[in-house]
C-alpha cells in the first residue's frame, strides 16, 4: 500500500506463543510497523474466538499493542488490572470531548514525545452483521496525522494478515476502496457475519475493543 518493507519498528515475539500457534496451526505474515504511533484495525470481527486468536497472535509477534475501553470497566478490582495488562486504555464517555478526541489527544502526545503508540480497535463493533463500519478508526487516524495498519484474521488459512499499511487522503470512498482491496480475501470464521468495508456515517461512535 503507501508503506513498504523493510519496516523500522521492529519486535521479538514469545517462543511460547509462537509454538502454540503451530500446535494449533495458525501463522503470521507480519514484517514490522512503519512509524512509531498508528491505528490498527481488525478485520473481520465475527466470532468469540477473535479476541484469544489475536492476543496469542498480538504475543507471538510481540507487538505492544492498545484498545480502548470505558473507564468504567478499569475501576472493576482485579479485573480493571488485567485489562490494563492487556494494553487497554480508559475513555470517558461522560466526557465533554469524544472518545475519538480524548484518543487522538493521546496519540499526539506521544507523537511530541516520540513514544511508541498503537491502537488496535474492531471498525465493526459487534460479532453482528451490520451494514458497514464505523468511522472512529477513520476519525482518529485522519486527525492525528498517523498511519492505519490492516490487520486480517483470516480463519479460511488460519493466518493473521498484516502486511499492509494505509496513509489515509481524506478521501472516504478512495480510502475505503484501497482497504477493501487489501483485505478482499480475508474470511472471518462466520464468513457471512463480516461487515462490508464502509463507513456508516450515522452510527455513534463508541468505545468498543476487538473483544466485544
Amino acid at each position: 500500500m503507501d508503506f513498504r518493507p523493510p519496516y523500522s519498528v521492529q519486535f521479538r515475539g514469545s517462543r511460547v506463543a509462537r509454538w502454540l500457534l503451530r500446535v494449533i496451526g495458525w501463522r503470521v505474515d507480519f514484517q514490522g510497523l512503519p512509524t512509531q504511533q498508528g491505528v490498527i484495525v481488525v478485520y473481520p470481527h465475527t466470532s468469540n474466538w477473535d479476541f484469544p486468536v489475536a492476543l496469542l497472535l498480538k504475543w507471538a509477534v510481540g507487538i505492544p499493542v492498545m484498545f480502548w475501553g470505558k473507564d468504567t470497566l478499569f475501576k472493576i478490582p482485579l479485573f480493571g488490572a488485567w485489562m490494563a495488562w492487556l494494553g487497554g486504555v480508559p475513555v470517558s464517555r461522560s466526557s465533554p470531548q469524544g472518545v475519538v478526541e480524548q484518543m487522538t489527544a493521546l496519540i499526539k502526545q506521544k507523537k511530541a514525545l516520540g513514544q511508541y503508540f498503537w491502537l488496535a480497535l474492531s471498525p465493526e463493533g459487534t460479532r453482528r452483521l451490520t451494514g458497514g463500519w464505523r468511522s472512529g478508526f477513520y476519525r482518529l487516524a485522519l486527525q492525528a496525522d498517523v498511519p492505519v495498519g490492516l490487520a486480517g484474521l483470516d480463519y479460511s488459512h488460519k493466518r493473521l494478515v498484516f502486511r499492509d499499511f494505509v496513509r489515509l487522503s481524506g478521501n472516504e470512498d478512495q480510502d475505503l476502496e484501497r482497504i477493501a482491496a487489501a483485505l478482499q480475501d480475508v474470511r472471518g470464521l462466520h464468513a457471512s457475519a463480516a461487515a462490508p468495508v464502509r463507513l456508516i456515517k450515522s452510527a455513534r461512535v463508541q468505545a468498543d475493543t476487538i473483544a466485544k
